[in-house]
């Protein structure tokens, strides 16, 4: 009962701890984008600012679209992958441990123009190829935050267990294994997401207009307005990150462990 406790108490602690280190440089951005230096009060006008601007809606959108793109790329792609390799114990694992680090040993600058100029000539004109190196760069948080998933779940039992019922191999990847990680292929397609809408320095090497690269030419501007468009694509992931939870239907272990 007292190690219970503990674990307890360590859990509320560090479940605060991480609350304050994200709140507090939110809160104090938007007190920050809150400010109306003219009249020495706070007001809305740097939110109206932006809002109100004809080409706000139309980035947005570009920006949400490939970074869309980019979570279904990689969960399509990756979660067969990972539960292939989980389930044989493939010698592949160490060699997709050592490719997911890839994208944080290259420089983003070599990857941007190495990989541009391996491209088809028609796909060099195409914006949508962002989603795919949005993907390459999203790759090593993806692929740990669902190996530790997968190795938190009986997952040889869960595929005999389907297999034995005669579901085939694809039922058994995304209606029986992904719904029993649902909780590491939603924090997957969070950072894929929070990734994809504050990436910059790729696209702007690539020369392609979205929104991150609309905000720092906005914010030449206007600097609390800037801040506004911070705090604001925060909140947009947040808000798509609450409707994917939304539509996320809630499942029942069924899987009984017996305790040794």
């Amino acid at each position: 009962m007292r190690l219970r406790a503990l674990r307890k108490l360590d859990l509320a602690i560090g479940l605060i701890a991480a609350t304050l280190f994200f709140s507090i440089p939110f809160l104090a951005s938007l007190q920050f984008s809150l400010r109306q230096p003219a009249t020495g009060g706070f007001g809305f006008d740097n939110y109206v600012w932006f809002l109100t601007n004809p080409d706000f809606g139309g980035y947005l959108l570009i920006s949400l679209g490939l970074a869309l793109g980019s979570a279904l790329i990689l969960m399509v792609v990756l979660v067969p992958l990972v539960i292939w390799i989980n389930i044989t114990n493939s010698r592949l694992r160490n060699v997709m441990a050592f490719v997911s680090l890839m994208p944080l040993i290259i420089p983003v600058v070599a990857l941007a123009i190495g990989a541009q100029d391996s491209l088809p000539t028609w796909a060099q004109s195409e914006r949508s190829t962002l989603a795919f190196f949005y993907a390459v760069l999203a790759l090593p948080y993806v692929y740990r935050t669902l190996d530790n998933g997968l190795s938190s779940v009986p997952l040889q039992a869960l595929t005999e267990a389907s297999r034995s019922l005669g579901a085939n191999w694809f039922v058994t990847v995304y209606k029986v294994v992904t719904p029993a990680v649902r909780t590491a292929v939603i924090g997957s397609v969070f950072m894929t997401l929070a990734l994809s809408m504050g990436e910059y320095t790729l696209t702007s090497l690539l020369h392609w207009d979205t929104f991150t690269t609309w905000v720092t030419v906005m914010a030449q501007s206007n600097l609390l307005g800037s801040v506004a468009l911070s705090v604001f694509s925060l909140l947009i992931v947040l808000v798509v990150l609450l409707i994917i939870g939304a539509f996320v239907k809630p499942t029942k272990n069924s899987v009984v462990m017996e305790e040794n």
